[in-house]
C-alpha cells in the first residue's frame, strides 16, 4: 500500500484563493472517502477569512492513489466571481496542489516511542498529583518528543503523547519533503497559470 502527502496551497495568492483551497480540500477529502483511502490530515493554515485557508497537507494510503495524484497535481483553476469584493471583475482564481514521497522516510512504529514518566502539579502548585502522571514521549529514530500533562491518568498522557508525536512527525517529514523538492515547485511564490490540470467553474460562497 503506497503512502503520499498531498498539500494545497494559495501561493500567496489573495483571499479568493485562500476561499479556493477550503474547497478544493474538501472535494478532494470526499473524493479519497469514497475511494476508501486511509486519510490522516497533517495541517490546515487558516486565511484572512472565516471558511479560507492559506495551505492545507494532508497523507493518503491505498493501494490505487497513484491514478487520483495524476488527475489532481498541479495547478487547479477555479471560475467564479468573488463573494468578498462586489464589483471586482477578475474571476479566475488559481492554487497549487503537490505531491510527497514518502518512501525515503522510515516508517512509523509505535515501538520506536520511548516513555519517560514524572510528577505533575496542578496550577499555582495546588493540588499536587502525587503519582508519576506526566509523560514524556520519545521517538528513537528522529529524536522528536513531547511531554504530556493534561490528564490525571497516565495512561491518558502515555496515549495523547503518542497522538501528539506522530502529528509532529508527519509534520517533520513534510517539511523535509518540501525542502527535497523546493528547487522543482516553489509552492508559496509560484503557480503555472497557462496550463491548469483541472477547471471549476462554481460560484464561491
Amino acid at each position: 500500500m503506497k503512502t503520499k502527502i498531498i498539500q494545497i496551497t494559495s501561493g500567496r495568492g489573495p483571499v479568493e484563493c485562500c476561499r479556493v483551497v477550503k474547497e478544493v480540500l474538501d472535494i478532494m477529502l470526499e473524493s479519497c472517502q469514497q475511494l476508501k483511502f486511509d486519510i490522516k490530515m497533517i495541517n490546515e493554515i487558516q486565511g484572512p477569512r472565516k471558511g479560507t485557508l492559506f495551505s492545507a497537507a494532508f497523507m493518503i494510503s491505498g493501494a490505487t492513489i497513484d491514478a487520483f495524484i495524476a488527475e489532481w497535481k498541479g495547478t487547479i483553476q477555479w471560475i467564479s466571481y468573488s463573494p468578498y469584493r462586489k464589483n471586482h471583475q477578475r474571476k479566475n482564481w488559481f492554487i497549487g496542489i503537490e505531491v510527497y514521497d514518502l518512501e525515503h522516510f522510515p516508517e512509523w512504529k509505535e515501538q520506536d516511542i520511548q516513555f519517560q514518566t514524572q510528577r505533575a502539579s496542578g496550577a499555582g502548585g495546588q493540588h499536587i498529583n502525587t503519582t508519576e502522571s506526566s509523560v514524556r514521549a520519545i521517538h528513537i529514530p528522529s529524536g522528536l518528543s513531547v511531554v504530556c500533562a493534561d490528564q490525571r491518568s497516565q495512561h491518558q498522557n502515555k496515549k495523547q503523547a503518542v497522538e501528539r508525536l506522530k502529528q509532529r512527525y508527519l509534520e517533520c517529514q513534510l517539511e523535509q519533503a518540501m525542502k527535497a523538492q523546493q528547487q522543482q515547485w516553489n509552492q508559496h511564490n509560484a503557480l503555472e497559470r497557462g496550463n491548469p490540470i483541472k477547471v471549476f467553474e462554481r460560484k464561491l460562497l
